[in-house]
């Protein structure tokens, strides 16, 4: 069923009563097929039962949209309500998340993407968060694993986002603040940062972040991740744009030593665990001092690291 010039129906549910608070989780989808039915788990698990579940899917090319569908059509009556999206064109991460949000029906609404999951207690923990601080956005510490492992978030500070995103996408957002905002944007020619852009349009309209100092979140690092492909390779054209955006950022010149030596550390770990998923070995040059041949964090590292890096 066709709902607009860019986006049709796929797969939808009707919709049924629950108690308490609804919330929507929304997951955007892009030829990540052999990740999505793990993200789809992670929220199937959640222990918050009035969930509205909406997936976008942005004209994957594998078999990422049909695998959505099959697993809907067996669980999706565990939800208020589902409905999967899919644009006729690739339409990018922006607007896949902006259709999400045109779509749902709940004032309270997650971000996911297809490649990360959350734990049981995500939504419930973050809901309470959100509602009992009057906030507009929910987020706690993330967990990375895959390829990279480690931790990272921290409190919300306004001040700290003029050198570079902390707070991951994966956040509990009030659609009012999103609409208000303007939703998501690409913030240049090239995708990434839709998220930290966001993040800088909240601060600019004096919204508030509540922290949930809990791990909650887990963000998947693999070598076909944008952030991988292609936020890494093209952090200055990036920084320029989002500058020119929001000409308080002080993005590449304002740096402390410990962010610099963490913004080095974080790209080298990415190039040395894709380097060894994809060849078996480390190369001497890609070895630390103490030979590993593995990729990993400290939460110690990630609290340096932790400005510079932006998804």
């Amino acid at each position: 069923m066709a709902i607009g010039r860019h986006v049709r129906v796929v797969f939808e549910t009707p919709r049924r009563n629950a108690t308490g608070v609804g919330v929507t989780v929304i997951i955007t989808l892009y030829n990540y097929e052999r990740y999505i039915r793990d993200a789809l788990h992670s929220v199937l698990s959640q222990s918050y039962s009035n969930i509205e579940l909406i997936i976008v899917d942005d004209a994957s090319s594998d078999d990422s949209r049909n695998s959505a569908r099959s697993w809907l059509e067996q669980n999706g009556a565990s939800f208020t309500h589902v409905k999967l999206l899919s644009h006729l064109n690739n339409r990018g991460l922006a607007q896949a998340r902006n259709t999400g949000f045109e779509h749902t029906t709940n004032e309270h609404v997650f971000v996911l993407d297809a490649d990360n999951e959350i734990y049981p207690d995500a939504i419930a923990k973050l809901m309470s968060a959100c509602i009992s601080a009057n906030a507009e956005v929910a987020y706690s510490f993330i967990e990375k694993f895959g390829d990279i492992t480690g931790v990272q978030g921290d409190v919300w500070n306004p001040s700290r986002f003029a050198t570079g995103n902390y707070v991951d996408a994966m956040a509990l957002i009030k659609r009012s603040a999103w609409k208000k905002a303007g939703g998501y944007s690409q913030p240049s020619e090239i995708q990434g940062w839709e998220d930290y852009d966001l993040w800088c349009k909240f601060v600019e309209l004096g919204f508030r972040g509540i922290f949930v100092p809990e791990i909650l979140c887990r963000y998947r690092v693999h070598d076909s991740s944008m952030l991988t492909t292609t936020t890494m390779p093209n952090l200055g054209q990036l920084e320029f744009d989002m500058t020119k955006r929001h000409p308080w950022l002080r993005l590449g010149v304002s740096r402390t030593f410990p962010e610099k030596v963490g913004s080095r550390i974080w790209r080298f770990r990415i190039l040395a665990a894709s380097f060894n998923k994809r060849f078996g070995f480390m190369p001497r040059r890609l070895r630390s001092r103490d030979g590993f041949a593995r990729a990993s964090v400290t939460p110690a590292m990630v609290r340096a690291e932790i400005s510079p890096r932006n998804d």
